[in-house]
């Protein structure tokens, strides 16, 4: 049986069709072309298993361009927790998107589409497969099936949070009937029937570490009830993730002890790793490492730091600021980006402009998220400033850090055979438990149980509040910064617990592709990306956000791509393009 650490190999010659693709009805025509498979070898254990593992491989979004990568890299800039970085010139296809300006014509935009109703049709077609064998035993073919409708309903799962209204299709709809599948915005129990069926149907442990399991399933179905606001039910399965979770390869959910070790290609699928995007290297293709992430690095580093590439996904000023703390507690009247309170860091643009570290305190998971002058960069050197930054005038003095490889892990964790050495091979969360008791903590509270919710978040907090998780000093004096954190010691209304929550969650998950839809889903993109994030860094990066503004009724969703309007009539478009 093939091993899954790298999930990108093995049978990509899968019978998927996307609604792009038809069969033709003179099936005595039809010839297999050379180095296809057979039905016959298909409805094999072997071929099942080829075709689930081509399923898998669309996690990585492979060959539909980076915004369909599983960083979310897009969304990232949606969010405001990262510009596109970089210089004005250079991926132009990005800047209306980091602008809200995008329109249904984007390449990008089309990607996403693309990528994911790619990864839908190798799923739908696995379960076709599956279902027409009579070459298994039932358990297998119960439980291929189940790895399938997870792997289906995650696709469907990020349509439906990139553009709300989308054509539906399973297993059942014939090929030439999917141009008239009309898009529409009532999915969420069909995404959530997927993910039950695997919760109910997948084993707990399998024997390769990077397959769905029973508890992933659960988790993303708990996930999707807090998108339909249904908190009883995610409250319901949440309890029993916490209490009875583990991963695949057998260990019990808990978090990792030191937050820096979650995105170490050294540690990857570990305790904390509910499901994640697997990677490798030297298989003879960067597709198989984070080629999505090869942009994303410090710009022009040379040998003494990581990818010598490209300056992109640079963090923004707001999301900095947002890891200032007053008493240890995270400031959730939303002063962070009062002068006062604002990390002095950089705020002179100008490249040779003085600088002075920032002496205030600071959540210490603000230098394992973002790269700032003068902190440890894992163990590389101090982040240079100017010297690693393309453009600071236009996006910024700070770098991208927690998909960053080691410099000891150079060519023994990355794969160095391409045009940059930017293809780390750390796994992608795809969930991770702390985001598991997080949104359990949203639950608690949506229920009245405050304590409850207080120790889910002081849970998290507490792994961040441990001194030997903290970045040190390269010599060993002491930590590269002001870290103060401190657990909450209560919430004394249910709208103060919804502030610890909110903020949790970006100081946690900054950069792991979260922000933009937990702004949206709560109703909060309007009032935080127009309010607090644009006003405050167009001041600074004007070149890039004068004049950018978030339009509430629109911007929440991406366009439907014209492409696909053109070509499947019975498709509408968003409001507002």
């Amino acid at each position: 049986m093939m091993k899954f650490k790298n999930l990108k190999r093995g049978l990509l010659t899968v019978m998927a069709v996307t609604t792009l693709t038809f069969s033709c009805d003179d099936s005595f025509l039809e010839v297999l072309p050379t180095g296809s498979l057979g039905e016959a070898q298909l409805l094999s254990r072997d071929g099942l298993e080829g075709a689930l593992v081509g399923a898998y491989s669309m996690l990585n979004g492979k060959g539909f361009g980076r915004p369909s990568g599983p960083n979310n890299w897009t969304g990232q800039m949606l969010g405001g927790v990262s510009n596109k970085g970089t210089d004005p010139g250079d991926y132009t296809s990005m800047n209306p998107v980091q602008r809200y300006e995008v329109d249904a014509t984007s390449g990008e935009v089309s990607s996403i589409w693309r990528g994911k109703y790619e990864g839908i049709a190798r799923a739908n077609s696995v379960i076709r497969l599956a279902t027409q064998s009579d070459q298994v035993s039932d358990a297998v073919k119960t439980r291929i099936i189940a790895e399938a409708r997870v792997l289906r309903g995650h696709y469907y799962f990020w349509l439906k949070a990139w553009f709300n209204s989308i054509p539906y299709f399973d297993e059942t709809i014939p090929d030439a009937e999917l141009p008239d599948v009309p898009n529409t915005t009532d999915v969420w129990d069909k995404i959530a029937a997927d993910f039950k069926f695997g919760m109910d149907n997948l084993p707990e442990t399998q024997a390769d570490a990077g397959r769905v399991n029973k508890w992933a399933a659960a988790a993303y179905l708990g996930k999707v009830k807090l998108y339909q606001k249904d908190y009883a039910g995610a409250k319901a399965i949440f309890d029993q993730v916490i209490a009875n979770g583990q991963t695949t390869n057998g260990k019990k959910y808990d978090l990792v002890p030191q937050f820096a070790q979650i995105f170490n290609a050294e540690n990857d699928n570990h305790e904390e790793a509910v499901w994640a995007v697997q990677s490798s290297n030297n298989t003879g293709s960067t597709n198989n490492a984070n080629w999505f992430d090869d942009l994303n690095y410090p710009y022009n580093t040379g040998l003494n730091g990581p990818g010598n590439c490209c300056g992109f996904n640079q963090p923004t000023f707001t999301m900095l600021n947002m890891y200032r703390t007053k008493d240890g507690l995270p400031l959730l009247d939303m002063s962070f980006n009062d002068p006062a309170n604002a990390v002095k860091n950089d705020y002179k643009i100008e490249a040779d402009a003085p600088y002075t570290e920032d002496a205030g305190p600071l959540d210490p998971r603000v230098d394992h998220t973002i790269g700032r002058r003068g902190i440890p960069y894992l163990d590389w050197q101090e982040h240079p400033g100017k010297a690693w930054i393309r453009d600071q005038t236009y996006a910024g003095p700070n770098s991208p850090k927690k998909f960053v490889y080691y410099k000891t892990q150079e060519n023994s964790f990355t794969d160095g055979s391409s045009w940059t050495r930017g293809y780390a091979t750390m796994n992608v969360p795809i969930i991770r438990f702390a985001d598991v008791l997080l949104m359990a903590a949203e639950a608690e509270i949506e229920a009245g149980t405050l304590d409850n919710a207080l120790a889910l978040i002081n849970r998290v907090r507490g792994r961040a509040a441990d001194p030997a998780g903290w970045v040190m000093e390269y010599d060993g004096s002491g930590p590269a910064a002001n870290y103060q954190i401190s657990l909450y010691s209560s919430f004394a209304s249910k709208a103060d617990a919804w502030k610890a929550l909110k903020m949790e969650r970006v100081l946690e998950l900054a950069q792991e592709g979260h922000r933009f839809w937990d702004l949206v889903r709560w109703g909060d993109a309007d009032s935080f990306i127009n309010g607090v994030y644009l006003p405050h860094d167009s001041k600074i990066l004007i070149t890039k956000f004068g004049g950018a503004k978030f339009t509430p009724g629109k911007s929440e969703y991406l366009p439907i791509p014209q492409s696909e309007i053109d070509i499947q009539p019975a498709l509408s478009q968003n409001p507002g393009y």
